[in-house]
């Protein structure tokens, strides 16, 4: 871990860059850019998504899709300043302030019928106030929009509180309403912005009973160090319980009580050792929740390999996982939590992502057709829409905001993307660092200074976890680092200063997890780098068949292939008992069309196996 920022913001150790600091070329741009230009510049409704304001929605929680689609061009706009996004942007918050209730609501229900549980009323206000937050801080500063957001939360206190207000515990249309509470997050954030102690009094009451889940304390449960799975009663929606608990986050920033910062991070480490899948994903159906969908937490780091899963991993629990990494990150200066954050977006994220950018799998799996549309949602404007094609991009646009931030002593570098950041030194004085690197696909980062005057600070890198021969240094000079940290270097810093890292891209052999079934020790799976491997029926037609992966301790001389198959990002020829195999990075396979993919591999030997089954 290394030193805090030094300023009042809930004992945060790390803080972001401003907007525009970071510019991505490479690997992550792509992807960036194609989602940016086929899906929030390309087939969003929005006109269609403000007009449920007006007339109603037509199935629950519906109201959610304006404020989803809104937040994630609110957060790409604040890392390219893009003026048609801009001009999109500034036109649908005019629509939607013009939609205003007679109250100060933008809701989709009458005030008559204010609050509407059952429709998910407060959950879709949520959404508005944090898009209207996401406009104001990073678009414009319009002083509209900052009225129209006290008014819209002015009505919730309004409305919902203790008795004879409508209880917050009632409120929502899942089993135990913990969605409702999760208003607590931009509640809190207009609270830096306005100051008014009313905000903080209602998020208060949010708190003290107990997350707002019908019959469950979360938030005690999570301080007990509660599993995941055990938290909420019958629905430990994955989704739902960590954007609560993002909340919990802001509340301890804004009274410093150490007891919700404890409950917030044992709920990341349960969660990260025992719901977290090799593609930094999790929730599943079985064998614990067959009917939520694969959107609960299930004991899913275990269970992955079980042949009885059929859904797993919502789009909607990985981006908020991503945001909830991000959080403890910004709390605790801890480099593990970007090790979470760059495996589920090289792997997770992007392999959710439809190839042409306009749109994410509901779902995904481990083994056979990898995505899956269907699931919450419906055509709104002529687009079919659900909650995981919305949050998919928000989890590309959040990239940008950790992959370079600042500490009290200097720069801090999470992700090697190739990329430049502007920033400052702790003295003041602007400082660039260009990134330059190949990776993912290889492990060689040089990261050139540029500053004006030679000054003494520390440039932060992240060494991940899993890299354990790697080697760093400073102009040529050898300088420590381990595994599982981050490498300080402080020094007087000139123009042309160049860190060179090289990162252990060894192929590991990773044995499959013991769940509740028996055949999942017959399974392994590949991981180089970051970066998660897979047979793609696309290109191997015996991508299922059980096979014996050469290794030497853990490691496979696996060798980049000396050409890619059309839309791989990498390329994989693996040793195996007879020959090779080909693989692909787990993202770059296209399952949209049904092909298949195995990213757990069944192990050749004298055991049954179970080729292609769906994992």
């Amino acid at each position: 871990m290394i030193p805090g920022p030094g300023t009042p913001n809930g004992g945060d150790r790390l803080l972001p860059l401003p907007p525009g600091s970071v510019r991505f070329t490479g690997f992550l741009q792509e992807p960036i850019e194609n989602s940016l230009a086929h899906w929030n510049k390309g087939v969003v409704p929005y006109a269609a998504f403000v007009q449920l304001f007006r007339t109603g929605r037509s199935f629950f929680a519906q109201g959610e899709m304006w404020g989803k689609a809104v937040r994630s061009g609110c957060l790409f706009y604040r890392y390219n300043a893009d003026p048609a996004l801009g001009l999109m942007l500034r036109e649908t918050v005019a629509d939607l302030l013009s939609a205003r209730r007679a109250n100060g609501s933008f809701s989709c229900s009458e005030i008559s019928a204010q609050p509407d549980g059952p429709g998910g009323d407060l959950w879709e206000r949520k959404y508005v106030l944090l898009a209207l937050d996401d406009y104001y801080r990073h678009v414009e500063a319009d002083p509209a929009v900052l009225a129209a957001m006290v008014g819209h939360a002015d009505c919730v206190l309004a409305q919902v509180g203790p008795p004879p207000k409508a209880r917050i515990v009632d409120q929502g249309w899942s089993p135990n309403h913990i969605e409702s509470s999760t208003i607590l997050e931009p509640i809190l954030r207009l609270h830096q912005l306005t100051g008014h102690a009313r905000y903080l009094e209602f998020a208060r009451y949010i708190v003290e009973v107990g997350g707002g889940a019908l019959g469950h304390d979360v938030f005690a449960a999570a301080l007990a160090n509660a599993d995941p799975e055990q938290i909420g009663g019958v629905y430990p929606k994955a989704y739902e319980m960590m954007s609560l608990f993002e909340g919990l986050i802001e509340y301890h920033r804004a009274t410093g009580d150490e007891r919700w910062k404890t409950a917030a991070l044992n709920l990341y480490r349960n969660i990260r050792d025992q719901e977290i899948t090799i593609i930094g994903n999790g929730g599943g159906d079985h064998p614990f929740h067959p009917d939520y969908l694969g959107e609960c937490w299930d004991h899913t780091a275990r269970e992955q390999t079980n042949p009885s899963i059929s859904r797993m991993m919502e789009t909607c629990a990985g981006v908020t996982w991503l945001k909830y990494c991000s959080q403890v990150l910004r709390l605790t200066g801890d480099p593990g939590a970007v090790d979470e954050i760059e495996r589920y977006a090289y792997n997770g994220l992007l392999g959710a992502m439809k190839p042409e950018g306009d749109g994410f799998s509901y779902v995904n799996l481990l083994n056979g057709v990898k995505t899956n549309p269907v699931g919450w949602g419906g055509t709104v404007g002529g687009v079919y829409v659900t909650c995981c094609n919305l949050n998919g991009p928000m989890g590309l646009a959040y990239l940008p905001c950790v992959a370079a931030m600042r500490s009290s002593v200097g720069p801090v570098v999470n992700l090697y993307n190739p990329m430049t950041v502007s920033t400052a030194t702790p003295g003041g004085q602007p400082v660039e660092l260009r990134v330059e690197t190949d990776y993912p696909r290889d492990g060689s980062v040089r990261i050139v200074v540029g500053i004006s005057d030679p000054e003494r600070f520390a440039i932060s890198l992240r060494i991940p976890a899993w890299s354990r021969h790697g080697s760093l240094s400073v102009n040529g000079t050898a300088l420590p680092q381990s595994p599982g940290s981050y490498a300080l270097i402080e020094r007087t810093w000139a123009a042309g200063d160049t860190v060179a890292l090289e990162l252990d891209m060894r192929c590991r052999l990773l044995p499959a997890p013991h769940g509740s079934d028996p055949a999942g020790d017959t399974f392994q799976a590949l991981v180089r780098g970051p970066i998660v491997l897979a047979r793609s029926e696309e290109i191997d037609p015996d991508f299922d068949r059980p096979v014996e992966v050469l290794s030497v301790g853990g490691y496979v001389d696996a060798r980049p292939a000396l050409r890619r198959s059309p839309g791989a990002r990498l390329q994989i020829d693996v040793p195996v008992k007879r020959g090779t195999i080909p693989m692909v990075d787990y993202a770059s396979v296209d399952s949209w069309g049904g092909k298949r993919v195995m990213t757990w591999l069944p192990i050749a030997s004298p055991r049954p196996s179970r080729p292609g089954s769906q994992i």
